[in-house]
């Protein structure tokens, strides 16, 4: 496994505290710095407290985690998985797939989640470079991953959304294991793939110590209490619903309402029952636009907090007149796991995403990483305990992500007050977010170029009230072609996951471009930014 000597070198202080202060908590951690270790230390005293309560009114107990994911282990194990392995899954939400997870990291292996909107082409991608030992699909797809699976050699079981197939069928065979295998703060639990520019996804690699030190931290910032309960509504394929929903859940031992999506009448109901929610832009415009959404319905609710995804102003402010709360914007990557947040008590502002967590260093630079007053537009860079061990086997473009100084170069463009605050005002990296997942046009605008007619293509993401930003694609066709948009967007579904299909497309004679011949997508921006205003 690569660790880039460099970049650890730097991060020593940055472990010393992490690893002090898991000590803290329980001595046994400075010699396992499992995570699984230090969420059991927080199961609460009485086993018989509920762990996930679901729709249909079933619920798991803290006091059931440990021997059902000691069965779950000693399936894994019978599999031949071990330290340092992978297992690839791409299955819906589910108890049962919470509690693989959990079973993963007790062995010391990675646990390495893929959104389930991708296609089995992109599905083959992440088999071939992350050459897992065990890849975990849904029933459904069995068959159309299965040559996928072959050609890396990779055992291929089932597991579908409740809870059966050829996985927990070896679950009910196997013999438990009872041991939390040992290691040490900086081995990687999880692999989290983000796209890149040139299309290829990168695999960001947290380790244990990256998602427990995040953990922490947010229990503590966003006042997690023993009296809390969380209301679970999203996916647990990425880094907001399987690691800060969770975590902050199970280390301070309390109940989630376990949705399997966000469907805002469920959303309605539950909320009656919850305290603090976790959800994405989207997940408030749609209440908004519920029937039966007001103030009474969100009496219990303590705390909403949006991520993933910008939130627009007026999506606040409407959200403050109808309800009477302040969401809490906070801002985080797959490579850093949450970076900075607004306070708990403190002015919310719209538009910013707050102040650096405590333990993270943040810095807006110019091309060169000379750091810039306040108020000048820059690129955010970080250092802290958070920050990610590199990209899977990317040893030259994880160097080329961090400074001489130990900063991990974000590509976010962003502003800093005085006293700290941070506004995220652009991406250097030509990232968009739509409804809270990562999408970079490259890899869209080559499908695009890809078919007939097609002289060339832009992507871009503008401003689009429920999901953050939408996909435009702008199209310059060849001479003597007919540009058929509906015929466009069905044939890249069948090649693309759904949320990277453009939900509008443009035909242009030709695309702006600056004196070095790059398309200016700032001027695409500009022109198309009301699309979706109507």
């Amino acid at each position: 496994m690569y660790s880039p000597p460099r970049i650890r070198n730097r991060r020593h202080d940055c472990r010393a505290q992490v690893q002090s202060r898991l000590a803290s908590v329980d001595p046994s951690l400075s010699l396992n710095q499992n995570l699984y270790l230090l969420l059991r230390q927080h199961f609460p005293a009485d086993p018989d407290t509920a762990w996930l309560v679901l729709p249909d009114g079933r619920c798991l107990r803290y006091g059931d985690i440990d021997a059902t994911t000691a069965c779950y282990a000693g399936a894994l194990h019978s599999l031949g998985i071990g330290h340092g392995d992978r297992v690839l899954a791409q299955i819906d939400k589910s108890p049962e797939a919470l509690l693989l997870y959990l079973a993963t990291l007790r062995l010391g292996a990675i646990y390495v989640p893929l959104n389930t909107a991708y296609t089995p082409t992109e599905v083959a991608y992440f088999l071939g470079d992350a050459r897992p030992e065990l890849f975990i699909a849904r029933p459904d797809r069995e068959a159309t991953l299965s040559e996928a699976a072959q050609a890396t050699a990779t055992t291929l079981l089932t597991l579908d959304g409740s809870g059966q197939g050829s996985l927990r069928e070896r679950v009910d065979q196997a013999t438990p294991l009872e041991a939390v295998t040992t290691v040490s703060g900086d081995e990687i639990a999880s692999i989290i793939y983000t796209s890149g520019t040139t299309g290829r996804s990168k695999g960001a690699m947290l380790s244990h110590n990256n998602l427990a030190s995040n953990a922490l931290t947010l229990r503590t910032l966003w006042g997690f209490v023993g009296s809390d309960v969380l209301l679970h509504a999203l996916p647990i394929y990425h880094l907001h619903g399987l690691f800060v929903a969770v975590h902050c859940a199970m280390l301070r031992g309390i109940p989630m309402l376990f949705l399997p999506r966000f469907d805002p009448g469920q959303v309605l109901t539950h909320l009656r029952s919850a305290t603090v929610m976790m959800g994405v832009p989207t997940f408030y415009t749609r209440l908004l636009q519920t029937e039966g959404f007001d103030r009474a319905s969100c009496e219990h609710m303590r705390l909403f907090i949006s991520g993933s995804a910008p939130l627009l102003a007026q999506t606040w402010q409407a959200f403050y007149q109808h309800t009477g709360h302040h969401i809490l914007e906070r801002y985080g990557m797959s490579e850093a796991g949450m970076i900075a947040s607004n306070p708990l008590a403190g002015e919310r502002l719209p538009g910013t995403v707050g102040f650096a967590l405590p333990g993270i260093t943040l810095r807006v630079c110019d091309n060169t990483h000379r750091p810039l007053p306040a108020g000048q537009t820059g690129v955010l860079e970080m250092r802290g305990p958070n920050v990610f061990q590199g990209y899977w086997q990317m040893p030259e473009k994880t160097a080329s992500e961090f400074t001489n100084d130990g900063f991990f170069i974000s590509g976010d463009l962003a502003t800093l007050t005085e006293d700290g605050r941070v506004s995220i005002v652009g991406r250097e990296k030509d990232l968009v977010i739509s409804g809270g997942l990562n999408v970079y046009p490259k890899e869209i605008e080559e499908a695009i170029d890809a078919l007939d007619g097609v002289n060339e293509a832009a992507v871009i993401g503008v401003p689009h009230a429920d999901l953050g930003e939408g996909l435009v694609a702008v199209i310059c066709v060849t001479p003597g072609s007919a540009l058929d948009a509906d015929s466009v967007i069905e044939t890249l579904k069948a090649s693309l996951a759904g949320f990277k299909v453009p939900r509008q497309i443009y035909s242009v004679d030709e695309l702006p471009r600056n004196a070095m011949g790059k398309v200016q997508k700032n001027i695409l921006r500009e022109r198309y930014a009301e699309t979706f205003c109507a």
